[in-house]
């Protein structure tokens, strides 16, 4: 397993609340807890439907095209999701961006930016932490109108 270290800023006060916190649920550190802490919201937004802040880094991904083909592309990742300059006809240069499903490679949408791509994924993010894979046809349409 990967392991990322963060520094965290706190007040004095903080820092004791947070210790008393930590050792009040059996936890080793304080910096346990915080991590515990932090998922918990992260859960709490995703039941409440709210959009998920996502990372996106650079990245390489298969998506499967209409054609039936399966292209390995370079684009932004944010698991589950990549985003690559293109259709569902595969890349080119015509400035729309389309959002992939990446374990299944399958394409979501295909919109004029990468803004609303990424609004997209947010949106459909708390669903797929449920471990629920909806229809995108609204909320793609929803997304669609309001671009323009």
């Amino acid at each position: 397993m990967k392991i990322a270290t963060f520094t965290v800023h706190a007040t004095a006060e903080q820092s004791v609340r947070w210790k008393r916190a930590a050792e009040a649920e059996s936890h080793r550190s304080a910096g346990t807890w915080l991590a515990a802490a932090a998922d918990a919201y992260l859960r709490v937004r995703a039941r409440a439907g709210q959009p998920l802040p996502l990372a996106w880094h650079a990245g390489a991904f298969t998506v499967h095209l209409m054609d039936g083909r399966e292209v390995r592309v370079r684009g932004m990742v944010s698991p589950p999701f990549g985003l690559y300059i293109g259709n569902s006809h595969g890349p080119d240069r015509n400035k729309r961006r389309t959002l992939v499903h990446l374990p299944t490679g399958r394409v979501i949408a295909t919109l004029k930016s990468s803004r609303q791509a990424r609004a997209l994924a947010a949106e459909l993010a708390p669903v797929l932490l449920r471990g629920e894979l909806p229809d995108p046809a609204p909320i793609v349409e929803r997304h669609r109108r309001e671009a323009l």
